[in-house]
């Protein structure tokens, strides 16, 4: 019996082995407390000794395990005397035809006659050396790239050889010069997959940095744009362009956002979204407070309004600061129709953004407090189809809002092709089934699905997920106070979004405080020909953006 009871016990009951043949090292816990610098070896000069050069990469690179760091040995023939020298590159991130074509052939040619001249004296031929220098010689004449630097510093090398340069090393010479000689794959310019707009640009920004501020140099044919880059990450160096206009943007905003962006210490960036939330004026608040585009006309606008624009390398998104309340329910199309036109679509989308709020939290109200303001005809048909329903509302409401969510997040996650029709299925489903099984009151099922169709005309991701949010916090204040609770929750919402900064501006500007709303920046557009200054509470260096008369052809009528 007792045999059995341990082949039992052997079987299903799990008892942790005591001994194992790999232990871990008793000094890594100590060493994770500690302030471990990423990069082990000591910055330093570079050596005019080309042996001393190749073991400090060797070891910087971890060349023994590493296999796609390139080390590519060879001789330099100048005035008649061999150099040797190194290239080194990564496989992948650089082109190999630019690499052999245009690098090493010309350094591997013969260059022993270069410096010698030919003249005859007497009937006899003489041959007179020059006298030039080795590091000018190359780059003068042995490098046909456009874009060469020179360095002093592994630092410096390391950061240009990780974005996809060459950095070719000399023997008896202290610098390095970097070639750019990039050739990784990268996504070509597409059409905007999230920001769709029917008339406008239908270009959209790509995961290359380089790309993105040409793009942006094309649509702004002026040199008064400023590009500088900078990195972010101690680990990743992730590159990181800051954009604006010289002649418009406030100076303050500008170093506002180049201080910010130079002190994150964190050890990767991978997108613009990690920037954002990193260099946002108030964390815990859950509204946007940096634009993000993926349209480079919309970047291209704000930047002329006098804004700054971050680009990050890697991201297919670039922020814009600083983001009012009004740019999240703005879309780049208003400015490309009549005022008449882009007025009606916001009437539309501001109704459709009260109730994607208010709706669901009104409704548990009325039905809890305040049935009178009901018309009796229709309050007696909510009652008859709420006759059967065991549940109160505040139960049927939440069930369905929280039912429509996991539909939405899983339309999202499932595979393209089948993901819409998941979506409408499982929602017609649910509800049908919901209702038959006297769960839930047909009312009700509207007013989710109203609810959740009026959230999607909210331009704005972001926004989109703030008021997904704040609405339950609405139907929970309409539980227990009515009316009067939703509208306290309005009061405090507004006097904290009046209290909110972003980088210096109001949250609630123009309106509060109230300025010149005869701007693109105001809700309510007016038409493009009076839109004469730009936002003052920008501060832009330009506040007229366009003369009185703007439309020179029609005064010249008007005089004839």
């Amino acid at each position: 019996m007792n045999s059995f009871k341990e082949k039992l016990k052997g079987l299903f009951l799990y008892e942790p082995t005591q001994n194992y043949e790999f232990v871990l090292s008793e000094n890594n816990a100590a060493d994770a407390d500690k302030d471990v610098s990423t990069n082990f070896l000591p910055d330093r000069d570079i050596s005019s000794s080309l042996d001393k050069n190749y073991d400090y990469l060797k070891v910087q690179y971890n060349s023994l395990i590493n296999s796609d760091i390139i080390f590519r040995p060879f001789v330099i023939n100048i005035f008649g005397k061999n150099y040797n020298a190194l290239l080194l590159g990564i496989d992948g991130m650089i082109s190999s035809q630019l690499v052999n074509n245009f690098l090493l052939r010309p350094l591997m040619e013969t260059n022993s006659n270069a410096n010698k001249t030919q003249y005859t004296k007497n009937g006899i031929e003489f041959k007179k050396i020059k006298k030039t220098n080795v590091e000018d010689y190359i780059f003068d004449k042995l490098m046909p790239q456009n874009v060469v630097k020179k360095f002093t510093k592994f630092s410096e090398i390391s950061k240009s050889v990780n974005s996809g340069d060459c950095a070719l090393f000399v023997d008896s010479l202290s610098i390095a010069f970097v070639i750019d000689v990039k050739g990784f794959e990268s996504r070509g310019i597409d059409t905007p997959k999230n920001e769709i707009v029917v008339r406008g640009s239908q270009e959209a920004f790509v995961e290359k940095l380089r790309t993105n501020t040409s793009i942006l140099r094309r649509l702004i044919n002026s040199s008064e744009l400023i590009i500088e880059n900078s990195s972010v990450g101690t680990v990743s160096k992730t590159s990181v362009a800051v954009c604006y206009m010289k002649n418009i943007a406030n100076s303050s905003l500008v170093e506002e956002v180049k201080y910010r962006l130079n002190n994150i210490d964190v050890d990767y960036i991978v997108s613009s979204g990690n920037v954002e939330q990193l260099i946002q004026d108030n964390s815990e608040v859950a509204f946007p407070q940096l634009i993000s585009t993926e349209r480079p006309d919309k970047a291209v606008n704000h930047l002329l309004e006098g804004r700054v624009v971050i680009i990050v390398n890697g991201s297919p998104y670039c922020l814009i600061a600083p983001g009012v309340f009004i740019d999240f329910l703005s879309s780049p199309e208003d400015l490309n129709l009549k005022h008449q036109y882009a007025n009606l679509l916001k009437i539309i989308r501001f109704i459709a953004t009260f109730i994607s709020l208010f709706l669901p939290g009104i409704y548990v109200a009325i039905m809890n407090y305040h049935t009178e303001l009901v018309p009796t005809a229709l309050l007696f048909t909510i009652a008859a189809s709420r006759n059967s329903v065991p549940f109160p509302v505040i139960f049927e409401i939440l069930l369905m809002e929280v039912s429509f969510e996991l539909i939405r997040e899983a339309g999202l996650r499932i595979p393209t092709p089948i993901g819409p029709t998941i979506g409408i299925i499982g929602a017609l489903v649910l509800g049908e089934a919901a209702v038959s099984a006297n769960i839930v009151s047909p009312v009700l099922i509207i007013i989710v699905a109203l609810t959740g169709i009026c959230s999607f005309a909210i331009p704005d991701f972001s926004l989109n997920f703030t008021f997904r949010i704040y609405k339950f916090l609405y139907i929970f204040l309409g539980y227990i106070a009515g009316l009067f609770g939703i509208a306290i929750g309005i009061f405090v919402q507004i006097t904290l979004l009046c209290n909110l900064r972003s980088f210096g501006a109001s949250y609630l500007a123009p309106y509060a405080p109230l300025t010149n709303l005869n701007t693109s920046i105001s809700y309510f557009i007016s038409p493009i020909w009076k839109r004469e200054t730009r936002g003052d509470f920008l501060n832009t260096k330009r506040p007229k953006e366009q003369p009185h008369f703007s439309r020179k052809w029609l005064t010249w009528k008007d005089k004839k």
